[in-house]
């Protein structure tokens, strides 16, 4: 098939689309905030604006809500039944060459190569083999680099993608954000590790985590994007509750999220019960500790009814004692939650050690006591550092930080 699978029939989004652009100097994003970051040039831009562009700055198709890409072909000229057409091919199909959309008029085609680009995120290089965990390195639209993960497993296949290039909360024991900040991803650009996914599986993902470099809810409006184009029903289909939000602990974006009528799980990297330990893991918890985040959540499981899971990476003598365990079963004991413990997976700038796996079981049994679900997470993808923490953003190759002591 040369590059395409036939996959399954995909729940709806619009949003603005995105030209990808070298970032400009200090033009980040805010935490939570909604814009798409330095990777938008000149602000958003319509679905119009899309169909006006040509030359290097091409727009990634793969930003283009359904709704967006009917714009774009009204603009054209094009009949209606072109855009069920052209997303039949870039969803289902997971089209990588304008030349495979056969039923498309060449003049058509030949337009939209024009003006849009298919490149949203491409393989470079791949570690491991079919039916392993693989970590791929992936080539995004303006040439940044990030990483994401292929997890397969029986009756069920799962991508972990990257969110942004490179990450500003500088966790001690993730590698993810050792070569500082350098933009937000583009709807996309994330949507396009998805289908990178699809064709290296052979056929669509069952699950996508949003787990890979980057904090998502710093790129609020983009990963909504990306999942409203993930979820719809005549592309990719993949169910909301099959997606999964990781966060670092942004107060005011769980917020948000709890009112923007989602099914997708959230899943919050906790680590520490007390703020003093995890302001020192995690920067973060010094603008919202642990009160702000806890009652955050607690207004998300309130407006969603829907279970959150706290991460809980296990560091051998830092937050491994019964005492923790304890703490953090005091910390949950009125949220709706389940903990998953997480083995501690070696990163060379941080000279913490992995628990004991007792202290793994002595956990699970405390929180059992206070009725919280815990389980032990099997890492899968230690020895390709493909494993939570173990992804680096490689877009402008600055050195690694000094080591961080826990």
């Amino acid at each position: 098939m040369d590059g395409m699978v036939v996959l399954p029939s995909a729940a709806h989004g619009v949003s603005e689309a995105g030209r990808a652009q070298r970032p400009r100097p200090g033009s980040g994003a805010v935490a939570g905030g909604g814009r798409a970051g330095p990777a938008t040039v000149g602000g958003p831009m319509t679905a119009a604006d899309a169909a006006a562009g040509s030359g290097s700055d091409q727009t990634l198709i793969h930003s283009l809500s359904r709704e967006e890409l009917d714009e774009v072909c009204r603009a054209l000229g094009a009949p209606a039944f072109r855009a069920d057409q052209i997303w039949h091919w870039l969803y289902p199909r997971a089209c990588s060459a304008w030349a495979e959309m056969k039923n498309l008029p060449a003049a058509l085609r030949a337009e939209l190569a024009r003006r849009f680009t298919l490149d949203s995120a491409v393989a470079l290089q791949t570690e491991g083999s079919p039916g392993e965990t693989r970590k791929i390195l992936v080539r995004l639209s303006d040439g940044e680099q990030v990483e994401q993960v292929l997890i397969p497993a029986p009756r069920r296949r799962t991508v972990c993608v990257s969110t942004q290039a490179g990450c500003r909360y500088a966790c001690a024991f993730c590698a993810s954000g050792r070569a500082g900040f350098g933009r937000n991803l583009l709807a996309g650009e994330i949507v396009g590790q998805v289908l990178t996914a699809a064709r290296l599986f052979g056929g669509r993902p069952t699950h996508v985590v949003f787990m890979g470099i980057g904090e998502p809810l710093d790129n609020y409006d983009q990963i909504l994007k990306a999942i409203r184009i993930l979820n719809h029903p005549a592309g990719l289909a993949i169910g909301a509750r099959r997606m999964t939000i990781s966060t670092c602990g942004l107060a005011p974006a769980i917020r948000r999220l709890a009112g923007e009528g989602l099914q997708v799980e959230l899943s919050v990297s906790l680590h520490a019960p007390r703020d003093e330990l995890r302001s020192r893991l995690m920067p973060v918890n010094r603008k919202y500790p642990l009160a702000e985040l806890l009652a955050a959540c607690r207004e998300y499981t309130a407006a969603t009814k829907r279970l959150i899971t706290f991460e809980y990476t296990l560091i051998g003598g830092v937050n491994d004692a019964e005492g923790d365990a304890e703490e953090l079963a005091r910390r949950l004991a009125d949220l709706p939650a389940r903990v998953n413990l997480i083995p501690l997976s070696p990163v060379e700038e941080f000279a913490g050690r992995p628990a004991p796996p007792e202290a793994a079981a002595r956990f699970i049994r405390v929180l059992a006591r206070a009725g919280i679900n815990a389980t032990r997470r099997v890492s899968k993808g230690c020895a390709r550092r493909a494993a939570c923490g173990q992804l680096r953003y490689r877009g402008h190759g600055r050195p690694a930080a000094a080591s961080a002591t826990p």
